[in-house]
């Protein structure tokens, strides 16, 4: 069997999406990769490329109460002793993993048998479970320059990658901008995440129907909506006279992104890093009451490149949309701008870059001896 590197994920898109990508640029280069996931996370992996999926206990942080943190408490102690196991068992050559608390238990596993091991954090800010590891690892892949700047002990061993884009990401980044012309179609994507958000739902017919005739007759709307609202949204356009296509969730979410001349979405780390590649103009409206404000940091990002504006939740009314979209539909040069300046930040070999430092760690080296661009 070829060198074995054991991936660990929690169970959302954003933890998904870098693993798999990492996984696909080790097996092309001949490694053995296996995933270590929850219960939850594992319903979604069904196309992962791994030899295996190891399916830990774990469970997330819900909230202070006594009983709350011991259920939390106990699940991660049970994932903990069957990652001990699973490292006796596979053996790993390295561990990395991509944050969620399902990571915790084989990253702590891992440390405790001397197994080289690394995170890799998406967002602008470190979540709770890798700064839990972050003490312990190897070495720390970071997704956006400068994340551990303020603590000296963690900017020593952290390494920019970037964040790995998923194959279809990658191909999308090739479609050229194509602006929209006056009096011509706009297409707006509108998406919130993996779930759908539903402020999407609720503010954009909204906006669209605060829009002047002409301009509705250019609209062409694309929007991922929660299963609940997706018949009031599509009959909301319906009765506007706007083309609308409504989906609970779009597998071809890149070329999507790649067809759209304006995108309205949150702000999630791979939202952003593929927003870059492709280098497509957006609204961002982050998710304003994460803990760690990690998507408000994501898009702050892209926006001080040029590449995207910023709405806060509260100024994300239908009133301040429809003004956003007119003044965009009479400006497309300033739409092409604004995609080029997000193509700027994109990185399109991330998954490669991580995947030299993966090696690396598994091959007996250090971050100290590793080559690539320090954080």
């Amino acid at each position: 069997m070829s060198e074995l590197v054991l991936l660990a994920a929690g169970g959302t898109g954003g933890h998904l999406f870098p693993a798999e990508a990492l996984a696909g640029v080790l097996s092309a280069r001949g490694l053995t990769v296996d995933l270590a996931t929850d219960a939850r996370a594992a319903h979604y992996a069904g196309h992962f490329p791994a030899r295996e999926l190891h399916v830990l206990p774990a469970d997330t942080v819900r909230g202070r109460s006594a009983a709350s943190l011991a259920r939390t408490g106990i699940a991660l102690v049970s994932g903990l002793v069957s990652g001990l196991a699973l490292m006796r068992r596979v053996k790993p050559a390295c561990v990395v993993g991509f944050g969620g608390y399902p990571t915790v238990p084989p990253l702590l596993a891992a440390s405790i048998c001397g197994v080289p091991s690394a995170i890799h954090e998406a967002n602008g800010v470190m979540g709770r479970a890798n700064r839990m590891l972050a003490r312990r690892v190897a070495a720390i892949a970071t997704g956006f320059p400068g994340l551990c700047r303020t603590d000296p002990m963690l900017d020593a061993k952290a390494v920019w990658t970037g964040n790995p884009l998923r194959p279809a990401a990658v191909a999308a980044a090739a479609i050229p901008y194509d602006p929209p012309v006056p009096g011509g179609p706009l297409k707006l994507l509108v998406f919130g995440g993996s779930q759908g958000a539903r402020v999407m739902s609720d503010v954009v017919p909204d906006a669209v129907a605060r829009l002047g005739a002409d301009l509705r007759a250019r609209l062409d709307i694309v929007q991922q909506a929660r299963e609940e609202d997706a018949a009031r949204v599509t009959a909301a356009y319906a009765a506007l006279g706007v083309r609308a296509e409504i989906r609970t969730f779009f597998d071809d979410l890149p070329a999507r992104m790649a067809a759209s001349h304006l995108v309205v979405s949150r702000s999630g780390a791979g939202t952003v890093a593929e927003l870059s590649a492709i280098g497509r103009p957006a609204i961002l409206v982050p998710l304003p009451h994460a803990l760690d404000q990690d998507q408000a940091a994501n898009a702050r990002t892209l926006a001080d490149a040029g590449g995207a504006k910023v709405l806060r939740q509260v100024e994300f009314e239908p009133e301040r949309l429809a003004l956003e979209i007119h003044t965009f539909a009479d400006e497309p040069n300033a739409l092409t701008q604004m995609a080029d300046k997000a193509k700027s930040q994109g990185l399109l070999d991330a998954a490669e870059r991580l995947g030299d430092l993966v090696q690396h760690l598994a091959g007996g080296g250090t971050v100290k001896t590793f080559k690539g661009m320090r954080a």
